[in-house]
This record gives C-alpha cells, structure tokens and sequence, in this order.
C-alpha cells in the first residue's frame, strides 16, 4: 500500500542533495493542473519540464496504461517487443526517416547520437572523429553528453572532459565553416533546434537549411537534439520541420511518452544502418509499458488535432506575454515558439521561481535570467491568459525592486 499524501514529505535527509526544490510535494493533477500534498492548486507551466504532454490523469492515456500493466512491463530486448516495431514505424513516418532505437531518456538519445557519430567516423577510417557543438548547448549530464554541452558552470568539477568536440555561436555559418576548414576528422554537426536549457534560443530556419546543405556536401551527420522541442511542442511533430529539412539523427525524449520514462534516436538512411549488434544496447529501453505510452501519445495527439491547438495556443500566449511586457524595464525580450516560451530579463531571474510557486503557477528559471513556459500540450487559451494574469505582475513587481 502506498503512504498516504499527508506523510509525505517535500524533502528527505536520505535523498542525494542533487536538486534546489521548491518546499511542495505533488500529490496528484488533472488536465494542467496539479494539487500539493496540502491541498494547493497550481498551474501547471511547466508540464514536469516539457514531459507531460497529454497534461494529467488524461481520460485515454490512464486507462491505455493500466491495460498494459495488466499484460506486461518489460521483456528485455532479448526478444522482440511489437510495440517497439509499432512506435518505430510511427516516428519514421512522422520525421521522414527509416529507423528507431529505444532508450530510457534524453541523455542516453543524446550518448547514443554521439557513438552514432564517432561509429560513422570510425567507418570511414577516422581514428579521431570530432563532432561540432553549439555555445549554451544543453545535451545532458553523462561525461560524454556534459562535454557536449555549452554550459562551464554545470562543467565545472567534472573534467577532464571528453575530447572530439569544436564549439561554434548560434546561427552562424561562416563561423561553422571556419571552425571546421580543412579539418578531415569532423564527423557530425549536432545542435537542438530550439536550445531549452540555454535559455530558449532558437536556431533560425535559413541557417538550419545552410547546415543541411553543408553537411550533404562534406558528408556529415546532421544530429538535431529534439529531446525538449520535439514532439508537437512547437506546432509541428519536430521543431526543424518548420526550416523543412530532414536531419540524419534525431534523439527525442521529453513527450514522447507522457510522463513515462521514455528516449529514442530516429535516424535516416545515412545512419540508419551504423549501429549493428552489440554496438549498443539498454535494459530497460524500448520496454511494452514506455512503448504503449509513446503510442498512445501520438494517437491521441493525433486525435485531438493537438498540433494545430498547440500553434493556436501558443501563438495567443506568445502575444499575450509581449503584450503584457511591452516597455517595461527589464524585460529584454519574449521568444520561442508555440508552447515553448522564454521571457528573458535584464537580471538573474531566480527568484521569480518561488513567487510564481506561491500565487500558484509552476515555471522553470533557465540560463540565470531566462524565465520558460513548457506547459502541458492540451493548455488552453483561456489558461494562457491565467499564466499571464499571475506571472506578469510578479515579474513586474521582481523588476521594480
């Protein structure tokens, strides 16, 4: 029997002091809407950091779920899982590529585009292949992904760090050119289209086409990290269609299952075939629960016509918050795209965290100053205007100060 949401407590001395929590524990959600274990509503705009889709306690979603918990949970990928041939087929379709492999999260999609890259080199004799990764980029906490990523202050502590990475700016391509002239060993371009954990920092769509175009002439792998902006989360399945290319590699995480542990790398024909058995491998990914979660979520979203609500939605909130902070001091600028939002300060923003908690809305502060909204995909109009209702005060009063 599970203990009673009254005994619960938001921290714990047992539990690694890995996080800065706010002092709330949840207890349960509807919609996007979540209640503490004192009873406390609060809007959700945070969806569990872009995770849950579908909101909460979804009427489909739940009972999808239970079916599969009364079936089985996990196999192993010592035999085959259906589910897996069903979600794969799915996101092929979806992304215009050939083939998936199943992971747990974002981190391990992001570590398995990396072997992808240096396997692809390696094939093509590269003893030292090298990847080109972006300033504030955000690929995860493993050694290999933390090297990857753009971020000295998450860095910090843990070197050395790997080694096969050339850091360039955003939307540049004279200076990806020059980072990468007369350079053999270059293997891979890997970038997320919209930066999340950088602050909400969009890759333009000519660059993207200009990276698409360089990287088919120098035969390279064009990575594109969709683990936070992906699925659905700007208004299209993937947040590179809008530039309307196609990548070699996709890692997804984040939606892709609602809240159930679930990762994937998508790949096309370039490097669908890389990997053979024994490269790589997971116990737990690909499993019939997170598989069952992954496909229910596409199904659903494809039901409720979530793509066009969300470019709806997220387009009256963006214009709602620009709205809200026009000429006001301190607020630099309002950016991202359909329910992937950042609204960047002047200042470190922290503080904005818990005054938000407070009055009842959940949010997340990114890169110091940068405050995001990823809220559950299902958000409504009427709900946009409510986070704006109760954040744009706060931050103005934070600003007066």
């Amino acid at each position: 029997m599970s203990a009673p949401a009254e005994s619960l407590e938001p921290t714990s001395p047992h539990v690694m002091n890995t996080y800065g929590r706010l002092p709330i524990a949840l207890s349960h959600g509807q919609g996007c809407r979540v209640w503490d274990t004192n009873g406390k509503a609060y809007l959700d705009g945070l969806g569990g950091i872009a995770v849950n889709t579908l909101g909460h306690n979804h009427p489909q979603l739940v009972p999808a779920l239970q079916d599969q918990l009364t079936k089985i949970i996990h196999s192993s990928n010592y035999y085959h899982v259906p589910g897996q041939e069903i979600l794969a087929k799915k996101l092929t379709e979806l992304s215009g590529m050939t083939n998936a492999f199943f992971c747990c999260t974002g981190l391990e999609a992001n570590e398995a585009a990396i072997k992808l890259a240096r396997k692809f080199g390696h094939d093509k004799g590269i003893e030292k292949p090298q990847i080109v990764v972006y300033e504030k980029a955000f690929h995860g906490r493993s050694i290999a992904t933390l090297s990857a990523t753009g971020n000295p202050k998450i860095q910090a502590g843990f070197g050395p760090l790997v080694e096969g990475f050339i850091r360039v700016p955003l939307n540049d391509i004279e200076a990806l050119k020059k980072a990468t002239e007369g350079n053999p060993n270059v293997v891979a371009v890997f970038f997320e289209t919209i930066q999340g954990e950088g602050g909400i920092n969009p890759m333009r769509w000519d660059y993207l086409k200009q990276v698409r175009a360089l990287c088919d002439q120098q035969d390279w792998l064009m990575m594109i990290d969709e683990v936070q902006c992906g699925m659905g989360r700007t208004g299209k399945w993937f947040a590179h269609q809008w530039a309307g290319i196609v990548p070699d590699v996709m890692p997804l995480a984040k939606g892709l299952g609602s809240g159930v542990p679930i990762g994937a790398v998508v790949a096309g024909p370039r490097a669908a075939n890389i990997f053979q058995p024994g490269n790589h491998g997971t116990t737990f990914g690909g499993n019939p629960l997170a598989m069952r979660a992954g496909i229910e979520t596409i199904r659903i979203m494809e039901e409720q016509q979530l793509l066009t609500h969300v470019e709806k939605v997220g387009t009256h909130l963006k214009s709602a918050l620009e709205a809200a902070f026009e000429g006001v001091a301190g607020v630099k600028e309002v950016r991202g795209q359909g329910l992937m939002l950042g609204i960047e300060l002047d200042r470190p923003a922290g503080a904005i965290l818990g005054r938000a908690c407070d009055a009842g809305l959940l949010l997340s502060v990114t890169a110091d100053s940068v405050i995001r909204l990823v809220p559950p995909l299902i958000l409504t109009t009427a709900e946009a205007d409510e986070i704006v209702a109760i954040l744009a005060p706060i931050v103005k009063a934070f600003l007066a100060e």
